[in-house]
């Protein structure tokens, strides 16, 4: 049997009547009864990057629980009437979003100008009609699944300019209106229409955001468009619509049938996938009791609101295909998704291929002769994957790239992430990279003033952010993905960098570092399926069994307060909780209670947060940036990020911010911290899965106490589950563009 790793624990206090630790893994825990409390509701366990729960609106008019944000926002209740802001200032998540739709729009402008359009169908324009149109022509056999990517290569770009551009771009003087912040006119007839039709006026705001100025008007004609709005449900939709439309509301409404499906699909994305097998939204549709779902799916296709796609059928399996669906004369569809994510996983692709099939690059000659220099000097797209250890050789590599004279950028995915590299290390986030807040200039085409390019922490990249860097960088510019397989996916859509490796897109650089010490090897064992039992004789890994819930916080407390800070000597404020969700009778809300109480106890004045509070701040979807409260005023909620102040706006403190002292894996996922406390309760076993341990437990830089509940499931979850599959098309694009001779 395996077992977690033998070592002494940090001395519980005197006035406990139970030793807190063992010296044993799961055997020293085999005899403690299971959690007692009820199983963590499915919406609530940390299945991906704290998608939203199913709460939306509440028959009382107030939003049910809320759910919790991609980004890992508190569920906090939903939406206020001030839910987004209604005047012309920008907040500091706005304007990360507007800077990225404006290169979005460029780099977009600058794709169309390449190439000729592709001729489409009339219910659509631009882009998406293209990728429609190509994919009929797919469907009908006129052409081959990867004509759309076979026509001739656009003229290549300039390369990037030798000297280096400014480092920021000019700011413009006038306040941008974020996508979420509305009209304060067009939210009132938003909310009259609301409360028309039964619904919250809270929801005013989000909906005007959401659906811009023409909101009303919107909803009027087809009230399912509410579902557009996140956390609103498919039931809740159809109450609004049948106090609108009376009579004329039914299941099999054109109009519900369409809003339908791009619920579906956009749950979808929030859980990581980019399509859905056409079948499973079929059946998804006969349950919400659409009468016709074949028909319904071809309508939706027909108006353009999603798109089809057989990437990754072969032409066996397309023949059988045809032959049960013999009697029908369209071909069933074998992948659905929505726009947004087809477009940038097209892109995605496009720009990697044209990376990987960048030539040798005389300049890296006199490098020194590394496996990763080699690769680099021949290849445009390398990988590179390896531990916490293995981030100095990535960097090495930009190091090496300086003193050649080139210009070469690290980026990580989050602050915590570019401190841990040191102070000697220049590195910069790559939403900074991104959104000009640091890193090199751009040149007259929008494109980095860069010949390399490191990014670390490549596995939380999703297709979009992934999309926009990669269309960032010049012709001829080196890009690096650096990073751990093992972990937990990308908070959004898509799994980019496991679809590249898995595609052999490029040369694969395993580094031969291992991480250090206890927990390294820990953590090792954890990535090929194995729960070994290390030597932990500095007491750098513990096991706490625990019986319950209730016991599970209770010395999740006692650790973080008194035994972690007395034995290991790391400060309560240097030590990280994370569990399985924020639900449960030990998630993140219930261990942020009790740890509050203890460390920092207050009434929660402004907002639920007191001064000196740990906080979990969610600046835009898929980012988790911990700090702490340094105090309040009419502006908002002060706190201290990274060593950066922030501002948090009064509307936006419930769905943006959280406490931190626990937090979930998925949002403690490229950070690391002194120590950690991973808090396994009974009723956590089915959430468990090997990528969600080795991810908990190679947090811990010094440090790492497990509280276990969970008996033989953690063994079992290691060896046994591995994480659940994400859908995406980005393997499939891949191996058929670079399977194409380049034109």
């Amino acid at each position: 049997m395996t077992a977690l790793p033998r070592g002494a624990a940090p001395g519980p206090s005197a006035d406990d009547d139970q030793d807190a630790t063992a010296s044993a893994g799961p055997a020293a825990a085999e005899g403690a009864e299971p959690a007692g409390s009820a199983a963590v509701p499915e919406e609530e366990a940390d299945g991906n990057a704290d998608v939203p729960e199913e709460g939306g609106v509440a028959e009382a008019g107030t939003p049910e629980g809320g759910g919790v944000s991609e980004a890992g926002a508190p569920e906090g209740g939903g939406v206020s009437e001030a839910g987004a802001p209604e005047g012309g200032g920008v907040s500091e998540a706005e304007a990360e979003l507007a800077a990225q739709r404006e290169l979005r729009a460029r780099i977009e402008q600058r794709k169309a100008g390449k190439g000729g359009p592709v001729e489409a169908g009339a219910k659509l324009s631009g882009r998406a009609a293209d990728l429609l149109a190509a994919v009929r022509a797919v469907e009908s056999g006129k052409t081959s699944g990867t004509a759309f990517f076979d026509s001739p290569a656009p003229a290549p770009r300039r390369p990037a300019p030798e000297p280096a551009r400014p480092a920021r771009p000019t700011v413009p003087a006038e306040p941008v209106r974020s996508a979420g912040a509305a009209a304060p006119e067009t939210v009132a007839a938003v909310r009259a229409v609301l409360v028309e039709g039964g619904a919250p006026e809270s929801l005013a705001a989000r909906v005007a955001g959401v659906l811009g100025a023409t909101a009303a008007d919107v909803l009027r004609e087809d009230p399912w468009q509410l579902l557009s709005v996140p956390g609103v449900r498919p039931e809740q939709a159809d109450g609004f619509a049948r106090a609108l439309l009376g009579a004329e509301c039914g299941p099999g409404d054109e109009r519900r049938t369409v809003a339908l499906i791009g619920w579906l699909l956009q749950r979808a994305a929030l859980q990581g996938h980019t399509a859905l097998d056409a079948a499973a939204v079929r059946a998804a549709l006969a349950e919400r009791s659409v009468p016709e779902p074949d028909e319904a799916v071809q309508h939706a296709i027909a108006e353009g609101a999603v798109l089809v796609f057989h990437d990754g059928l072969d032409e066996h399996e397309g023949e059988e295909q045809e032959e049960e669906q013999a009697d029908d004369a369209e071909p069933v569809p074998v992948l659905l998704g929505l726009d947004r994510y087809a477009l940038a996983e097209e892109s995605l692709a496009d720009g990697l291929a044209r990376l990987a099939r960048t030539g040798p690059d005389a300049r890296w000659q006199d490098a020194p002769p590394t496996d990763l220099t080699r690769a680099v000097a021949e290849h445009g797209l390398v990988t590179h994957t390896g531990g916490e250890a293995a981030r100095a050789e990535a960097v090495a590599l930009a190091g090496a790239a300086r003193g050649l004279g080139l210009r070469a950028a690290v980026a990580t995915y989050t602050e915590n992430g570019r401190r841990r590299l040191g102070t000697d290390v220049d590195a910069i986030t790559v939403n900074g990279l991104l959104t000009g807040q640091g890193g090199p200039g751009r040149d007259e085409d929008g494109a980095l003033a860069l010949d390399l390019l490191v990014v670390l922490d490549a596995p939380q990249l999703d297709v979009e952010t992934a999309a926009m860097l990669v269309e960032s960088l010049p012709d001829g510019c080196r890009l690096v993905l650096s990073g751990d397989p093992g972990v937990l996916w990308s908070a959004g859509a898509g799994r980019v960098f496991a679809d590249v490796l898995a595609a052999r897109a490029c040369p694969q650089i395993a580094s031969r570092t291992p991480d250090p010490g206890p927990i390294g090897e820990l953590v090792s064992g954890v990535g090929i399926g194995e729960l070994s039992q290390v030597e932990a004789p500095g007491k750098e890994v513990v096991i706490v069994p625990v019986r319950d819930a209730g016991e599970a916080v209770h010395r999740t407390v006692q650790l973080v307060a008194d035994s972690v800070p007395r034995a290991i000597g790391v400060p309560a404020e240097q030590t990280q909780v994370i569990t399985v969700g924020h639900g449960g009778s030990a998630g993140t809300r219930a261990l942020n209670a009790a740890l509050k109480q203890r460390l920092n106890p207050g009434p929660g004045r402004f907002g639920g947060f007191d001064p000196g509070d740990r906080v979990a701040y969610a600046p835009s979807p898929g980012r988790t940036v911990p700090g702490s409260v340094l105090s309040a005023d009419p502006d908002g909620l002060h706190l201290e990020c990274e060593g950066e102040r922030v501002v948090v706006p009064k509307d936006r403190v419930d769905t943006a911010l959280r406490h931190g002292w626990a937090l979930t894996a998925h949002q403690a996922v490229a950070m690391r911290w002194p120590a950690v406390v991973v808090v396994l309760p009974g009723d956590a076993a089915e959430a468990l899965d090997r990528a969600w341990v080795y991810t908990a437990f190679g947090r811990g830089e010094r440090h790492l106490s497990v509280v276990h509940g969970v008996d033989q499931a953690l063994p079992r979850a290691v060896a046994e589950r591995l994480p659940q599959s994400r859908t995406t098309r980005l393997r499939a694009l891949l191996e058929g563009l670079l399977a194409t001779p380049e034109a």
